[in-house]
């Protein structure tokens, strides 16, 4: 296998064993990286899977001509995700990159969501984006203040949905967002130990996907014709955020579908009306107006 600009790396990528995980962990493969494979094994209700996909990726790695080991530990879960980090560092002496791809849906309109859907997505997401990168902070930390060149990242993968919002998915929405916020802190409070964070907002065929957008996600009817929903599509920009190639790239979010890749712009400070003093409630409503007719038209929500 030719060098790629990967080689050498060591990265971590979590739900790894179907979808946009599988397509990350064989690109970064293709580019020379060893990889930690690291998947619960569970269906989309959170039964667990029949079928053993961890081990099927590290397999289709190796054919590559690349290195893998298969983890099946819960990355929401604190000891979990320490051991998730242990294990890389065990197998390969080394770790330069987590790649947090873990993630649960439970469509639902937000009157009629549960308590029990709400935390699973929440803890699966946030904590799933948490604990392991918090894990690999610290070893990139010490390693830094022992006098070592870190070089290290953090991808993170949030959604159009936590971008923009999407009708029926309240929770998916909020912990997407919330991983937004988490990455621009892990920019800003990382980056003197030489890591970099981003995170990646992508649109592809998916199990999350390919039923409520079963039209938008199904592949081309011509076998020859280009896949845009192809979740393989996605993971060069992934392989790119984890290669030293990235350095000085951090504290952004990049939007990719198919063929296309984009910066997203966050939220940004608006026009100010300063009162000079305390306002009156009856005097909110025309400043109030005022400044919404400054302000741009926000973009529109998914799916209403």
């Amino acid at each position: 296998m030719s060098e790629g600009i990967c080689e050498g790396r060591v990265v971590i990528v979590t739900g790894a064993g179907r979808g946009l995980g599988r397509g990350h962990a064989l690109e970064l493969a293709r580019q020379g990286a060893s990889v930690v494979v690291n998947d619960y094994g569970r269906e989309l209700d959170g039964t667990p899977s029949v079928d053993n996909p961890a081990h099927e990726v590290v397999a289709e790695v190796e054919a590559l001509g690349s290195v893998a080991v298969a983890n099946g530990d819960d990355v929401a879960d604190w000891d979990g995700a320490g051991r998730l980090v242990a294990q890389a560092l065990d197998a390969f002496g080394r770790l330069d990159a987590v790649v947090n791809n873990a993630g649960v849906v439970r469509d639902r309109m937000f009157a009629n969501a549960t308590e029990d859907e709400w935390d699973a997505v929440i803890r699966v997401h946030m904590k799933g984006h948490f604990a392991p990168a918090r894990h690999a902070a610290a070893h990139w930390r010490d390693r830094s203040k022992a006098g070592d060149a870190v070089d290290a990242r953090i991808v993170n993968t949030t959604s159009g949905a936590g971008l923009m919002g999407s009708v029926g998915q309240a929770a998916y929405s909020a912990a997407k967002a919330g991983i937004a916020g988490l990455t621009l802190v892990q920019a800003a409070e990382l980056g003197r130990y030489g890591v970099t964070a981003n995170a990646l907002a992508p649109s592809a065929r998916t199990r999350m996907t390919e039923g409520p957008f079963a039209a938008m996600m199904a592949p081309p009817e011509d076998p020859d014709a280009f896949d845009a929903m192809d979740p393989a599509n996605v993971s060069p920009l992934v392989a790119w955020l984890c290669s030293t190639a990235s350095a000085g790239v951090t504290g952004r979010v990049f939007e990719a579908e198919g063929a296309k890749i984009s910066v997203a712009d966050g939220w940004q400070h608006g026009a100010v009306i300063d009162n000079g003093a305390r306002w009156h409630p009856a005097d909110l409503g025309v400043a109030v107006r005022a400044l919404l007719a400054e302000a741009p038209a926000p973009a529109p929500v998914y799916g209403a």
